[in-house]
C-alpha cells in the first residue's frame, strides 16, 4: 500500500523538527552571545515563522517573547512588498514598537527569510534584550522619559544584512549609538548567526521532504492548534465576566472577558489614555498577554502556533496606555502587559478557581544597576529581572521565589557572574519574611537580595509594580506583600523606591531588592496544624504571628 506523502507520521516528523530548530537557534545565540541577560538570565526568544508570517512554531525562550515573533515578520513583509525588497541571505531586524518591535527599544528582533528558489518558505527570527542602545539614560530606560525618542535608538523594520553582506553603515549606526557597542555588536552577531543556522536547518527539512509536504504540514498543525484550543474551550464556563482595579498610581484598569463557545473575547477599551511617562503598551503586546493567558486555560502543556490563539478577540481603544500612538515613551511596557495579563487572571479567577491560583508577586521588578567597572574602567549595566512568590492554589501552598508569569522560562544571574563581570558583591539572596500571604494555603514567599557596590558614580534605575497594593488573595486568603527596592547608604540611612530612573550610587551602598510574597488561598483558620507547625520550624513566620493569624498552635 502507497503511503501518502501527507502521512500524519512525516507531518509530525516535520514539525517536532521545527521545534528542535528552534531549540538549536536559541542555544547558538545563548552559547555567542556577550551579554548576560541573554546568555545566563536567557531574556530571549526563537521561533518560526511560515512564508506569511504566522507562527508555525512557538520555539524556545520567554513565552512573552516568542508571542512577538509573528507580529515583527509581519511588519517586515508587509514593508518590504515589493520584487526585489526581499533576497536570499537577506537579515532584518526591528525594535520599535510601532514599527512591528512590540515591546520596546532594547528588544532588538532579528528575522530571516527562508528562500527555496524565488520563493519564501518560512522566516527564522529572535528577539532579545540588550544592554544599552542609546537614549537619555544608560541601559537605555528612564521613568523620566516622556517620548520614544528619549528611551534609544529606533529601527523602524530594517533591513541590516543584504544578500549575506552586512550593510556597514547600519551597523555603524547601531553601534555608535549604544554606550556598550562591543557588546551590542557582539549581541547582534549572535541573533543573526542564530536566523542563520535556523534557515540552514529548514533548508535541509524542507530538501529532505520536499517543500509541498513541508508547507502543508506547518498549514495543518496550526489546524490542529485551533482544533485543540476550541475542544478545551468547551470545557470553560460561559458568559460575560468584568472587573476593575485599582492601580499603584491610582488608575483603574477595566476588563470585560466574554467567552461563548466560539470566541474567547478580551474588551480593553475602557481603560485610561496612554501617558508621557513610559508605562504604556503596544496593542499587539496586550494580545501576547491575552494568548498566554488563553494558552494557560486551554491546552499549557503542548506547543502552540496560529492556529492557537485563533479563537481570541481582542478590542482595544488606539491611545489608551493598552494601546499607545507614536510618540509614547514605553519604557516599561512590561509592567503595563503583565497588568493587562494579572487583570484577566484575577477576572477569571472567580470562576475558575480550580484552574487558577491567587495572585503572584506579577511584577519583571527590572533592576538596572550600572556605571564604570573599578577594575577595568568599562562601563557596566546589570539588567536583572527578580523572583518572587506566586499565589496559593485550591490544593497547594504558593511556589517560593519564581519568575512572574509573564517573564517566565528565564533564570536569575548566578551572583559568580554579576561579581566576575560587573563592579558590585552580591552580599545576600534569601526568602523574604514579611508577612502576608496567609491562608488555609499560604502564597510562596519572595526574595530579600541585597547588591553592594565597588565604585563611585553609579546609577539604579526601577520599576516595580503591585508596590503598594500587593497581590491579591481567593477565598477568604490574606493578601502578599508588596514589591520595592531600597538604597541602604554608608551613613546608614535609607531610602524606598518603587520607581526610580537614574539615582547616582556610590561605593559600599547597598540595593536591597524586596519581592512580594503571593496571595493566600482559602481562610488561615482552615490551615492545617501540622502545616503551622512546619512553617515555624522553617522561619517562614514567628509562633506570635502564627498565633495572630491562625489560631493557638502548640
Amino acid at each position: 500500500m502507497t503511503q501518502s506523502k501527507y502521512d500524519p507520521i512525516t507531518l509530525e516528523i516535520i514539525q517536532n523538527s521545527l521545534q528542535a530548530t528552534a531549540d538549536e537557534m536559541f542555544a547558538a545565540m545563548r552559547k555567542t552571545a556577550m551579554s548576560s541577560i541573554i546568555y545566563e538570565v536567557l531574556d530571549m526568544g526563537t521561533g518560526i515563522m511560515d512564508g506569511k508570517g504566522n507562527l508555525a512554531s512557538s520555539g524556545a525562550g520567554i513565552p512573552a517573547f516568542i508571542g512577538v515573533l509573528d507580529k515583527a515578520v509581519a511588519v517586515l513583509i508587509k514593508k518590504f512588498d515589493q520584487p526585489g525588497d526581499i533576497e536570499p541571505g537577506d537579515v532584518f531586524a526591528t525594535n520599535d514598537p510601532y514599527y512591528g518591535g512590540v515591546t520596546h527599544l532594547n528588544d532588538i528582533i532579528v528575522a530571516m527569510p527562508v528562500f527555496v528558489g524565488d520563493k519564501i518558505i518560512a522566516w527564522t527570527a529572535n528577539i532579545a534584550h540588550n544592554s544599552d542602545v542609546g537614549g537619555m539614560a544608560p541601559g537605555s530606560l528612564s521613568g523620566d522619559a516622556t517620548e520614544i525618542f528619549q528611551e534609544g535608538l529606533r529601527l523602524p523594520a530594517i533591513k541590516i544584512i543584504s544578500k549575506g553582506r552586512p550593510i556597514q553603515s547600519v551597523m555603524d549606526i547601531i553601534t555608535v549609538n549604544s554606550r556598550m557597542p562591543d557588546v551590542l555588536k557582539g549581541d547582534l552577531w549572535a541573533a543573526i548567526s542564530s536566523t542563520r543556522i535556523g534557515v540552514k536547518r529548514l533548508l535541509e527539512l524542507s530538501a529532505k521532504y520536499g517543500v509541498d509536504t513541508f508547507e502543508y504540514a506547518m498549514v495543518s498543525f496550526m489546524d490542529f492548534g485551533e482544533k485543540v484550543s476550541r475542544t478545551e474551550m468547551a470545557h470553560l464556563p460561559k458568559g460575560v465576566f468584568e472587573l476593575s482595579e485599582e492601580q499603584d498610581d491610582g488608575r483603574i484598569f477595566n476588563v470585560k472577558i466574554t467567552i461563548t463557545d466560539d470566541d474567547f473575547t478580551v474588551d480593553l477599551r475602557d481603560n485610561p489614555d496612554q501617558t508621557n511617562s513610559p508605562v504604556n503598551t503596544s496593542r499587539d503586546g496586550v494580545m501576547v498577554a491575552a494568548q498566554m493567558i488563553f494558552k494557560s486555560l486551554t491546552d499549557p502543556y503542548s506547543p502552540c502556533n496560529e492556529g492557537s490563539f485563533r479563537p481570541i478577540n481582542l478590542l482595544t481603544r488606539e491611545g489608551s496606555v493598552f494601546h499607545a500612538q507614536e510618540p509614547a515613551p514605553i519604557g516599561f511596557y512590561y509592567e503595563i502587559e503583565l497588568r493587562v495579563y494579572d487583570l484577566i487572571w484575577r477576572c477569571l479567577a472567580q470562576v475558575m478557581p480550580e484552574r487558577l491560583a491567587a495572585g503572584h508577586f506579577a511584577s519583571v521588578c527590572g533592576t538596572f544597576i550600572g556605571g564604570i567597572h573599578p577594575d577595568t574602567g568599562r562601563q557596566y549595566t546589570i539588567i536583572e529581572p527578580q523572583i518572587g512568590g506566586w499565589g496559593a492554589s485550591i490544593s497547594r501552598d504558593g511556589n517560593n521565589a519564581m519568575f512572574c508569569g509573564f517573564h517566565g522560562e528565564t533564570y536569575n544571574c548566578p551572583a559568580e557572574i554579576n561579581e566576575a563581570r560587573n563592579g558590585l558583591i552580591v552580599d545576600r539572596m534569601e526568602l523574604n519574611m514579611e508577612a502576608g500571604g496567609e491562608g488555609k494555603y499560604t502564597g510562596g514567599r519572595g526574595i530579600r537580595m541585597d547588591y553592594r557596590l565597588r565604585g563611585d558614580d553609579g546609577f539604579l534605575t526601577a520599576g516595580y509594580t503591585r508596590s503598594k497594593i500587593p497581590a491579591w488573595p481567593a477565598d477568604g486568603g490574606a493578601e502578599g506583600s508588596s514589591n520595592y527596592i531600597e538604597v541602604i547608604r554608608t551613613d546608614g540611612s535609607a531610602e524606598t523606591y518603587a520607581f526610580v530612573s537614574g539615582l547616582t550610587t556610590n561605593k559600599d551602598d547597598i540595593i536591597r531588592v524586596v519581592t512580594g510574597n503571593g496571595g493566600g488561598f482559602g481562610d488561615p483558620k482552615d490551615r492545617d496544624p501540622e502545616a503551622i507547625r512546619q512553617d515555624i520550624r522553617n522561619g517562614f513566620i514567628s509562633p506570635e504571628r502564627a498565633k495572630q493569624v491562625y489560631g493557638y498552635v502548640k
